[in-house]
């Protein structure tokens, strides 16, 4: 059998308020589908109830780092199980990240710009749907240029928002503007298999922002943004192929927040042993 080499670096748990099964439950699926490990990176509490309904309390973080660390107990030996973190960006809330990042020992943070939370919605989408859209590419760089983020997830989300009003022939010199930044800092790219859901149905981001991207050497992560178990490693077969039509020879994870690299070919090799769903 293929030695495990991929991780699941973007997954959720019911602290979230919209996700189901424990994080024992997600490694069992990685474990189905020869992966090396999950890296669990539940949304990150945000003081004075900013999207409160979408994350955990300020006061379950604990609770949630012994929630991985139980699970990374029982899973020793068979599926890594690490502790990670999706925090939400927007300017104003650096400081919050930070000092939460102080608080642990993580291995993988990713940085999010949600447009379609209300709190950021009320303060940035006030004009046409372009402008929001320029100041959603605006605000990843800026997230990338703190340095406290190691990868930003699902790179093209606002195309969700308003999807009659995505043109991305008019909004592509935004989006080279954005990446030449976010190129500069070395921070990684998310492609997040979740977006083939999603209104507009392809992979966060799409195959020409992903080009654009490999064209600046911007390292990618994969992630399928797991909120119940069985999409652990969701269509990351896919996701891989993508990215080789992209130019991409190797696909990154982050471990001690440090990335490594691995062949893409030889992570393609080592999901060919999955063992299918039980029916």
């Amino acid at each position: 059998m293929p030695e495990p080499l991929l991780y699941e670096s973007h997954l959720h748990t019911p602290l979230c308020r919209h996700a189901v099964g424990e994080p024992e439950e997600y490694a069992a699926e990685a474990e189905r589908k020869n992966l090396r490990g999950i890296i669990v990176t539940c949304h990150n509490p945000i003081p004075n109830g900013y999207s409160a309904h979408v994350r955990m309390r300020p006061d379950q973080f604990d609770e949630y780092i012994a929630l991985v660390a139980r699970a990374h107990d029982v899973w020793t030996g068979r599926v890594d199980v690490r502790l990670g973190l999706e925090c939400d960006f927007a300017p104003g809330l650096e400081a919050d990240v930070e000092a939460l990042l102080g608080r642990a020992e993580f291995h993988h943070i990713l940085g999010s710009v949600h447009t379609q939370v209300k709190e950021y919605r009320s303060l940035y989408d006030t004009g046409t749907a372009l402008e929001y859209q320029q100041t959603y590419f605006n605000h990843l760089a800026l997230a990338a240029e703190t340095g406290l983020f190691d990868t930003l997830s699902h790179p093209d989300l606002v195309k969700n928002q308003a999807p009659r009003e995505w043109n991305l022939s008019r909004i592509f010199p935004d989006i080279r503007r954005a990446l030449d930044r976010i190129a500069a800092t070395g921070t990684a790219m998310e492609l997040n298999t979740s977006g083939l859901h999603k209104t507009i149905p392809e992979m966060n981001p799409g195959p020409e922002i992903l080009a654009e991207m490999r064209q600046r050497g911007i390292p990618v992560v994969l992630g399928a943004d797991a909120h119940i178990p069985r999409r652990v490693g969701a269509d990351y077969p896919l996701a891989l192929r993508m990215l080789q039509s992209a130019g991409y020879e190797n696909v990154s994870f982050f471990l001690d927040r440090q990335r490594r690299e691995i062949p893409i070919s030889a992570a393609l090799t080592s999901l060919e042993v999955a063992v299918p769903n039980p029916t």
